[in-house]
Formats: structure tokens, C-alpha cells, sequence
């Protein structure tokens, strides 16, 4: 289909040869998990004539990723950059014209500022919001008949690659719409969809995510945040941090006790409104105070910690109505998120190779472009052969969840993988770029910083890794 489409060129098909013969040797020799951890076929079990066996039979394809491969890659790459995420993605006209339109939206109205946002610590601007509003980026997913677009989560890893490679912060923006609105669509009361889906799909509200505790961090069963009814109220008290956005939301998705048994069960989850706030009084609502938490970077939408003191919300906000169903309902967004993470990841990777290749061939040193060095042109290629397979395995986890599929392997994987990704992009972009990508001048060292943090929320790298083996393993029994 994509070579009758002419989306399977030379650039994809050597890309292809090239992804797969690395990923063999990777299964042979040990596959990376971070810069200092390798897992190894002797960590499962596998002896010396297991490996021999795999070499002998894909001998043939872990050969493919030659130098005569890579220095045709980079030539390809430096004559069409475009190419590399223009092709072999699968997506039909309408997909691609999204794609189009947010592109354009993120090189005019995102690219140029944000450093500039960055370096000033400052909240991406109410006009940005308004914008993205208009061109429905709140309303993506929503069905139609709450006011949202009734787009697939595949038109949702579209807009969220191409905004995060103007600016991860402008990317993210919608995620906070994405989960509220998913945990009202698969654990709300006909009510609750009806007062709420319609205005988050508008962007009158913004929502955000207060899940984290302190002590709890992906421990969930552990959160200790209580919920007391009293009345047609439920008063609030307790701590939580690491919450994005939450000065300018207008409405939190609340995890919290209302049970005091330990674990899961006694978990309920909260749509909690509170007013918005301002840089002199971040929390304005009775009940509620906090403060911002200075972070490296993903510093467009700001991070905070927050405590409850009598914070009221009205009985009526309990998701679902129904006490205890809070784990439950919030296990319902994994995977949307986690797909739309590895999208974001994905176009943080993407920025990483813009920057580095641009500066690769701007870059003269010994009289010649420093692009045309092996060592710098191979970083390059190794960059977009690693993002190819990032975005293909997004795509496909978006098109298994459209289609109903149980997916959380699949997204667990694409999150895992394209974080993992970004981060090395952006080091070897930085690593391009010398001395000057130290400079906080360059735009590099701002993906650097953004890229970090993609290893860290929506499920840590560590915790990601067990989730997928629990889950191959589950799959190998059956």
C-alpha cells in the first residue's frame, strides 16, 4: 500500500533496513534501557548457544546497517528532511492535512516564542490557548455530540507530535483536556458528560491532573489525600504535587480517599472546580494553597504542589457516583495517555533532529560543513532510523485503541521506547552542537531539558519496563 502510494521510497525502505538490523542486534547483545543500564538474553535465562542460534538464523539482517547504508541515509536525509516523518506513516488525506495544519500553526505561532518562554519561565500565552482552542485541539477526541471533533486517538498522536516539536509545553496542553475527558466518557454519569465534556472540548475550561502525592509517586495504593462527605459536600485535606498547570485550571480531576482501608479500593475520583489563579495567587480558592516547583524544563504550563485544608467540592462532582471507583477509572486513561505521550516524545525526538541536523550542515569546521564528518552525520541517522520505529509503534498502539483493541502493551511500549528515544536525540543533537549546545542561547539545550522528563511521568521508566513484562509474560501463559 505505501509503495502504491509512493510513501515506501529509497530514504524509508533503507531506514527500515537500517531499524531492523540494529533492533536484531540489540536482541543478540543486549538492548539499552538508559545510558548505564543494558538488559542482556543472559538476564532471562539464554546461554551461549541460544544467542548463536538467533545470530545464525537473522545473521543476514543484523549485517544490513553498513556504512555504505548510513552515508546514503544522510545524504537522503540532508536532501529531503521533510521526508523523514512525511513517509511510511500510513495515515490517510485527512490525517495528513491535520498534520499539515498544525505544522504550519506550530512554526508560525510556537517555534519562534518558545525559547523565549522558556528562558523567562513563563506560562505559554492565553492567545497561544485561545488558538489552539479555536482549531479544536480540546475537543480532539470528544464525540461530536458533547461539542468535540469525534477525531480517532491517531488524529490525537498526529496534533500531539507536531505541536511538542514547536514546544513539548504547547503539546501537553491537551493531554490534561485528553484525560479529563476520558475519565468523564468512560466512568462519568450521563450528567457529568453533559456539563462537563462540552466546555472542555471548547477550551472554557481547563482541566488538570492532581493525582500525585509526596510519598506516593506511582504507588498509588498508598495515597493518603482524604475526602470526608458531609452533607452534599466532600471536604478535602491533604497534599499534592507535581501538578501541571494547575494555577490557570479551572477544574481538577481529584484522586483521593474516601475510604480510610489502605489500597486501591477506597479510592474515589473528584471533579473539582476552583477558580484560576494568578502569578501573585496561584490558588485563590478557600481550602486550597500551594506553590510553584522550579523544574529544568516543560516549563510552559508550570508545575506546583498543592495542599487541602477544608477544601469543599459538591457530592454531585463525584465521578460516576460511586465511592471506590477511582483506581479503576483512572486505569481507563492509561493508554489513551500513554500513546499520547509517545507522540509528544516523538515530537520532542523529531526537534532534537531538526536542530541537529540544520546545525550539522550551517556548522564549517576543516573547510567543510561538519555534517559531512561520519561521526556527526551517523548521529543523525541514527536519530531518525530510532524515531521512524518510535512513531511507527505510536501509530499503531493509536490505530489498535480506534479499532477497541486492548492496547496497554502496545502503548506501554511506545512510551518506553519513544522516551528513551528523545532523550538520546536530543543528547546527540546537544553533542553536535559542541560548547554552543551548552549555551543556554541554543534551542537545543532547551529540548534537552524538555526531552528528560518524558522517562519520568505517565508511567517511569522503570515501572513501564515491569508493566510490559508483566504483560508478555501474562500473554506467553495464555
Amino acid at each position: 500500500m505505501l509503495t502504491g502510494e509512493g510513501k515506501f521510497g529509497e530514504l524509508e525502505q533503507l531506514l527500515f533496513q537500517a531499524a531492523f538490523a540494529e533492533y536484531a542486534n540489540q536482541i543478540a547483545f543486549g538492548i539499552p534501557m538508559s545510558q548505564g543500564e543494558i538488559v542482556r538474553p543472559a538476564d532471562f535465562g539464554l546461554k551461549g548457544d541460544d544467542v548463536v542460534s538467533f545470530i545464525q538464523a537473522a545473521g543476514p539482517l543484523m549485517g544490513g546497517y553498513t556504512p555504505a547504508l548510513k552515508a546514503r541515509l544522510a545524504q537522503l536525509i540532508a536532501e529531503h528532511p521533510k521526508a523523514v516523518t512525511q513517509g511510511a506513516t500510513a495515515l490517510d488525506e485527512t490525517m495528513e492535512m491535520i498534520r499539515d495544519q498544525f505544522a504550519k500553526f506550530a512554526t508560525e505561532k510556537v517555534t519562534p516564542f518558545a525559547h523565549d518562554w522558556h528562558l523567562r519561565d513563563e506560562l505559554i500565552p492565553d492567545s497561544v490557548i485561545a488558538e489552539m482552542s479555536a482549531l479544536g485541539v480540546f475537543g480532539l477526541t470528544i464525540p461530536e455530540e458533547y461539542g468535540g471533533a469525534g477525531l480517532p486517538k491517531t488524529a490525537m498522536c498526529v496534533v500531539s507530535e507536531e505541536l511538542s516539536r514547536g514546544y513539548i509545553g504547547v503539546g501537553s496542553l491537551g493531554t490534561r483536556s485528553e484525560i479529563a475527558a476520558e475519565l468523564i466518557l468512560c466512568g462519568g454519569t450521563a450528567e457529568q458528560k453533559k456539563q462537563w465534556l462540552p466546555r472542555i472540548a471548547s477550551g472554557e475550561l481547563l482541566p488538570t491532573a492532581v493525582f500525585t502525592e509526596p510519598n506516593t509517586g506511582s504507588d498509588l495504593g498508598s495515597l493518603r489525600t482524604r475526602a470526608v462527605r458531609e452533607g452534599e459536600q466532600w471536604i478535602v485535606t491533604g497534599n499534592k504535587t507535581w501538578i501541571t498547570h494547575a494555577a490557570r485550571a479551572d477544574v481538577m480531576t481529584l484522586l483521593v480517599r474516601t475510604n480510610p482501608a489502605p489500597g486501591y479500593k477506597g479510592l474515589s475520583m473528584l471533579l473539582a472546580p476552583k477558580p484560576r489563579g494568578t502569578d501573585g495567587n496561584p490558588f485563590p480558592a478557600k481550602g486550597m494553597t500551594g506553590g510553584e516547583i522550579e523544574v529544568l524544563g516543560y516549563r510552559g504550563m508550570k508545575e506546583y504542589e498543592i495542599g487541602f485544608d477544608g477544601f469543599a467540592v459538591p457530592h454531585a462532582n463525584l465521578l460516576g457516583g460511586e465511592e471506590g471507583q477511582g483506581f479503576k477509572q483512572l486505569m481507563q486513561t492509561f493508554e489513551s495517555a500513554r500513546i499520547q505521550t509517545a507522540a509528544r516524545a516523538v515530537g520532542v525526538a523529531q526537534s532534537a533532529l531538526d536542530l541537529g541536523l540544520a546545525y550539522g550542515l550551517e556548522r564549517v569546521q576543516f573547510g567543510k560543513p561538519i555534517y559531512a564528518f561520519p561521526r556527526v552525520a551517523n548521529k543523525i541517522v541514527a536519530m531518525a532510523v530510532e524515531i521512524m520505529i518510535a512513531r511507527q509503534l505510536t501509530y499503531f498502539a493509536a490505530r489498535e485503541k480506534d479499532e477497541g483493541r486492548r492496547c496497554d502493551l502496545e502503548a506501554g511500549m511506545a512510551k518506553l521506547l519513544s522516551a528513551r528515544v528523545a532523550w538520546a536525540a536530543a543528547d546527540n543533537a546537544l553533542q553536535i552542537h559542541g560548547g554552543n549546545g551548552f549555551a543556554l542561547e541554543y534551542k537545543i539545550s532547551r529540548v534537552l531539558c524538555d526531552a528528560r522528563i518524558l522517562n519520568i511521568f505517565e508511567g517511569a521508566a522503570e515501572v513501564q519496563a515491569m508493566v510490559i513484562a508483566r504483560r508478555l509474560l501474562e500473554e506467553g501463559g495464555n
